[in-house]
């Protein structure tokens, strides 16, 4: 990341505190940070599309995020300014701490994260009844939801297309260990109480999931209005892209929703305390093992092995541990190579800007 700032805009006012509601190329939509529900305003980005962080790190903002923005204008303002034809430009000028942050490994060959959410309160795991649902997929979720920071709920949607809802529900319950599950059906609006109770004033929620879970008729009912569009299953039981960006809702009673687009694939970010949350079974057990190192494969003494060979632990359960916690290993170790790479060309930088100062500008090289 760089750690380089643009001056800002020339006559400017006092900083106001405003959230992201949409990020977009060059811009943000923001509101005040005080009044979630006001229409959003853009601010402009510097030109390298980063905000500074208190420590000088800059970074790309997302939805979810404080920042300060400032109105280009003589004197200083302690209000938002009114919008209008006449409304002064904004311009977003710094980041603020994130208190959470929904972080998965980017598409593609790259070691970068990708922030999806900030300042979240609950992460919303959804997930279809109908197809089945994917246990691995939804565990996979819930290590992207602890990691965060946030609270994890799962969300079971299209409950009237299936026979026994609460069944399948209890089947996903022993992989949420310590969350809770709530099969729903936006159709008739079954189980959904629960869910809005959530909707306390000033939380801020975000809806994770594959396309075609629901997320957007969920998300549709929540705000009471058509907020998202949404689509229909493909004939091979997978879902289309209806959300095609990430965007801040405000929902009745004060609460705010994030939704996103489908997550066809999700890279996790290397997170050990998060993967033994989502395993707590698992990590209970292997605290018994012989060996402190013991990687559950072939080794003497391992309790793991033991409990799979007996049945209490499913066979699945083991294995999607081990496959999460390879892909959280692999990720760690390009990050390490990364982050060095980085810490060399910040060195180099500055050791060419001293030499630069040593010269005098513009001086030719010795």
């Amino acid at each position: 990341m760089s750690t380089s700032a643009p001056h800002p805009p020339a006559g400017t006012g006092a900083p106001l505190r405003a959230r992201v509601v949409r990020a977009e190329r060059g811009a943000l939509l923001v509101v005040p940070d005080d009044d979630l529900g006001a229409a959003a305003r853009r601010a402009e980005l510097p030109r390298d599309g980063l905000l500074p962080l208190p420590d000088g790190t800059r970074t790309p903002p997302t939805v979810g995020d404080v920042v300060a923005v400032v109105a280009v204008v003589g004197d200083a303002r302690d209000a938002w300014p009114a919008d209008g034809p006449h409304a002064p430009a904004l311009h977003a000028t710094a980041l603020h701490p994130r208190r959470t942050a929904v972080v998965r490994d980017s598409a593609g060959r790259t070691s970068l994260e990708q922030v999806v959410a900030a300042n979240v309160d609950v992460v919303l795991v959804v997930e279809h009844l109908d197809p089945d649902p994917d246990l691995g997929r939804v565990e996979r979720l819930l290590t992207l939801a602890w990691r965060s920071g946030a609270r994890p709920v799962v969300v079971l949607t299209k409950a009237d297309l299936v026979p026994d809802p609460d069944g399948m529900a209890a089947e996903v319950a022993q992989v949420a260990i310590g969350v809770d599950v709530h099969a729903v059906s936006v159709l008739d609006g079954a189980g959904l109480d629960p869910v809005r109770a959530l909707l306390a004033p000033g939380v801020a929620l975000v809806a994770v999931g594959a396309s075609g879970a629901g997320k957007s008729s969920l998300v549709n009912s929540l705000a009471g209005r058509q907020v998202m569009a949404t689509g229909e299953i493909r004939a091979d039981g997978r879902g289309r892209h209806t959300t095609t960006h990430r965007e801040l809702v405000p929902l009745a009673g004060g609460a705010v929703l994030v939704d996103t687009p489908g997550l066809r694939g999700v890279g996790l970010v290397a997170a050990p305390d998060a993967l033994d949350t989502t395993f707590a079974d698992v990590a209970a057990l292997a605290a018994a093992c012989r060996f402190t190192d013991c990687s559950h494969e072939r080794e003497p003494g391992c309790a793991v092995r033991a409990a799979v060979a007996s049945g209490e632990l499913a066979e699945r359960r083991l294995v999607s541990w081990h496959k999460l916690a390879r892909e959280a290993a692999y990720q760690a170790r390009r990050a390490d190579a990364r982050l060095a790479a980085e810490e060399r060309a910040r060195w180099r930088r500055i050791t060419r800007d001293h030499h630069r100062a040593l010269r005098g500008h513009g001086a030719p090289r010795p």
